[in-house]
């Protein structure tokens, strides 16, 4: 089977509630075919308890008409991911995240199963751990992991949560495509800057954008480009 992905940049949008904005997307990656779903509550934003995620994510699927377990609810965690349906990693902070992957041994494990095709959704950190490395995060070093390499099942990088220079802002720091050109000046890979309500949906190997807002694509010693909905990201 192929794998099949759905990476989102954002798990609230402005206005709307937690998923609302890709619960179709969701279903659209699920379908009938998935009944219990893998939480990884390991970026834990605001410093959730693992209990307090999993909750909230359980409520939000339930209502898809999904079951969902977090994953530290389960007595061993490779085995968890080797007989998973699905799984689904939240957002927070991508350094603890990557960090809790490496020392629970589930990053083979993990992107064993998604290379065979288990469903895997991801939102925020949950889309960089995707990506070669989380060296495009915009997450706070808040711990120190063994690696900064991730799943590798998406070829470029993610920048969740992207956002434009502001031309009336006073802010003297810097923009976010600075911080990806400083990016580019050592690291070849591309770098896709998702903006809130924008989400990559992978079949294989074809990345097809969705979602509500364009994408910013980056590439080393190139001007970056916008893609709509709807775009291919062939690079």
């Amino acid at each position: 089977m192929a794998k099949e992905l759905l990476l989102v940049s954002n798990s609230t949008l402005h206005g709307s509630g937690y998923l609302d904005h890709c619960e179709n997307h969701i279903k659209d990656l699920l379908g009938n075919k998935v009944q219990e779903i893998v939480f990884i509550p390991y970026a834990r934003p605001g410093g959730l308890t693992h209990d307090e995620y999993a909750g909230k994510a359980a409520e939000r699927f339930e209502k898809m008409g999904y079951n969902l377990k977090g994953i530290h609810e389960f007595a061993n965690a490779v085995e968890a991911i080797e007989n998973a349906h699905a799984v689904f990693t939240g957002g927070g902070n991508t350094f603890k995240l990557v960090e809790q992957l490496h020392l629970n041994g589930i990053i083979e494990p993990l992107r064993k199963r998604i290379t065979e095709g288990m469903p895997y959704i991801g939102t925020s950190a949950g889309s960089n751990v995707a990506c070669p490395t989380i060296m495009t995060t915009n997450d706070m070093p808040v711990v120190y992991p063994p690696s900064f390499e991730a799943l590798n099942v998406f070829p470029y990088q993610i920048n969740a949560h992207y956002l434009d220079p502001d031309p009336d802002s006073t802010h003297q720091g810097e923009t976010r495509e600075t911080r990806i050109k400083e990016f580019h000046v050592y690291n070849e890979t591309p770098v896709v800057g998702l903006r809130e309500g924008c989400m990559v949906h992978i079949v294989g190997d074809t990345y097809t954008l969705k979602g509500s807002t364009n994408a910013r694509i980056f590439q080393q010693n190139k001007e970056a480009f916008e893609l709509k909905p709807g775009d291919r990201i062939e690079l």
